[in-house]
């Protein structure tokens, strides 16, 4: 599937830009896999895929414990989309294949 495989985001914040790493595995409609930043990783969850649409969460503890909800779309060997962060609203990200 398009969507699988290592990815380097770029998430714009109010605490300025922020790094990630994103591998992703899909299966029919599931995504599952790991995202990782400033040195902490964890599962992502309720991810799914739609041709070239994709939406998952992931849970942070780092600056602040937070559910992070993406929704995107991949072109090739890039994504872009948003990422909301709960009561502070919704902001853009990019990603590009590792």
């Amino acid at each position: 599937m398009a969507v699988d495989g290592n990815w380097n985001l770029t998430m714009t914040t109010p605490m300025g830009e922020r790094q990630a790493t994103l591998s992703l595995k899909s299966s029919g409609s599931t995504l599952t896999g790991t995202q990782g930043a400033d040195g902490n990783t964890g599962e992502i969850f309720d991810g799914t895929v739609n041709g070239n649409n994709v939406s998952w969460k992931v849970s942070i503890t780092n600056p602040m414990p937070l559910t992070l909800e993406f929704t995107g779309s991949v072109s090739g060997d890039s994504m872009n989309g948003e990422m909301g962060i709960g009561p502070m609203g919704s902001f853009p990200f990019t990603g590009a294949r590792a």
